[in-house]
């Protein structure tokens, strides 16, 4: 059994999920497709979910929804008459989407996940509609009761019995179409991934069902070494490691959610990346492992965003449980951080810049001077983290030279430098206002002799 998963841009349209029908007949091992909601059609379109949330935000602030109302089923209803349907599934969805706007919205996080879900929820229904219209047995399947969430606050994921409600689905006879993105608490609650989530969805299932592969269908012919927006025609990775894509997902590699690996890596179950566009392209496969070779980095990436809180402290490294007071502190304010470089007398914890306020920075601060008598407490903005990944860094020598050289060849300074135990990964800590730059320097070093690989 083959699990795939279509993302936005590869059920945006009419034309494009015809194309979606096609690679899933191609292929009767294909038995469970879990989508998204309608994305982009074309750079200046606007994906339904940005639809849908300026819908709830109208709700919210009371404002004229009805215009908003028409604007999310008019995307719908033309793509189901482009596909030859008759009204029925569109006032199927039409119905839905009033029903979720009249619904109690006290709580606003809660009204603009469920408004949000609505994207995935009735796009699956309408593919299965046009499925079973062109003689392909299908069934939408709702996340409600098989796809069980964890309750607030923790960041979501989901629980065992959801892996084996969901488990029954391997013996299905027909095509199952599934909406990503969201699940549900065992108390009914809707509960969505990040946005991206479809990508956890398609791999929570084929973990669920054991596949044999799993496949994410997207608008790229495969991973590329870096950001083909940034680097002119980058090499294509035919092969990578779970360890690698993770490291590469997280900072900034958007082709593939990064916390969408764990599921399938428990299970040994092969992704291969591949596009909606151009289906008979071999794409990039996401293995357990994969042959050594001589090349030391895989990929390198960037991400924006980063925010660094500095902290001070005479003699430091001598008082016990220092780091981890530090470190309470932030968790009580529901931050979550990514790196924390130190020295003897100085502890630097690295964080998302959207996770805090001037609110948020002001208590931090007050509480480790106060609780902690720090010498020094300060936050520092618009920082990059630049990430340089590859399986066979462990058995080179002098990289981190290598990459230090071609970053102080643009003039910028390194902020932070951290390696992970498992060296896999380099991080590199620089101004934002460089990353392009960057980038290209080191793709330069790294990639300048490389075609393919």
């Amino acid at each position: 059994m083959i699990v795939c998963k279509f993302g936005g841009t590869s059920v945006a349209s009419a034309e494009q999920i015809k194309k979606v029908a096609s690679i899933v007949k191609s292929n009767p091992e294909r038995k469970i497709v879990a989508v998204s909601a309608p994305g982009k059609r074309s750079s200046d379109d606007i994906k339904v979910t940005d639809l849908l949330i300026d819908l709830a935000n109208t709700v919210i602030n009371k404002g004229d929804v009805e215009a908003k109302i028409k604007a999310v089923v008019n995307r719908y209803r033309n793509i189901a008459e482009d596909l030859g349907l008759d009204n029925t599934i569109s006032d199927i969805i039409e119905q839905d989407i009033r029903g979720r706007v009249t619904e109690n919205w006290s709580d606003k996080d809660l009204f603009l996940d469920n408004m949000k879900a609505s994207g995935e929820d009735n796009n699956a229904k309408l593919i299965a509609c046009y499925f079973n219209a062109i003689g392909m047995p299908a069934k939408y399947i709702s996340p409600k009761d098989k796809l069980i969430l964890n309750d607030f606050p923790e960041r979501t994921y989901a629980l065992p019995e959801a892996y084996e409600n969901l488990s029954v689905l391997k013996n299905t006879e027909e095509i199952i179409i599934f909406p990503g993105f969201f699940g549900y608490t065992k108390s009914g609650v809707l509960r969505t991934f990040d946005r991206g989530g479809s990508d956890i969805t398609g791999s929570i299932l084929a973990s669920a069902v054991g596949a044999e592969l799993y496949e994410n269908f997207t608008d790229v012919d495969c991973v590329f070494a870096a950001n083909p927006k940034v680097v002119n025609d980058p090499v294509d990775i035919k092969e990578i490691t779970y360890r690698e894509m993770r490291e590469l997902s997280y900072a900034g590699f958007s082709v593939f959610h990064d916390e969408a690996l764990m599921p399938v890596y428990k299970q040994g179950i092969p992704v291969n990346i591949k596009n909606t566009n151009n289906p008979s392209a071999s794409g990039t496969l996401i293995l357990p492992t994969r042959p050594a070779t001589n090349r030391p980095v895989t990929g390198i990436s960037a991400d924006s965003g980063f925010s660094i809180l500095y902290v001070s402290k005479y003699l430091m490294n001598r008082e016990v449980g220092f780091g981890r007071k530090l470190l309470q502190i932030i968790e009580e304010e529901n931050i979550s951080y990514e790196h924390t470089p130190s020295g003897l007398d100085d502890i630097s914890v690295i964080m998302r810049s959207s996770q805090l306020s001037p609110e948020i920075e002001a208590r931090i601060v007050k509480r480790v001077k106060e609780e902690l008598c720090a010498d020094d407490v300060q936050f520092s903005h618009n920082f990059s983290m630049i990430v340089i990944v590859g399986e066979g860094m462990r058995h080179n020598t002098g990289l981190a030279a290598r990459a230090a050289t071609a970053i102080s060849a643009t003039g910028a300074n390194i902020e932070m430098i951290n390696q992970g135990s498992s060296e896999v990964s380099l991080v590199f800590g620089v101004r934002s206002e460089y990353e392009d730059q960057i980038l290209k320097g080191l793709y330069e070093e790294f990639f300048a002799t490389i075609t393919s690989f």
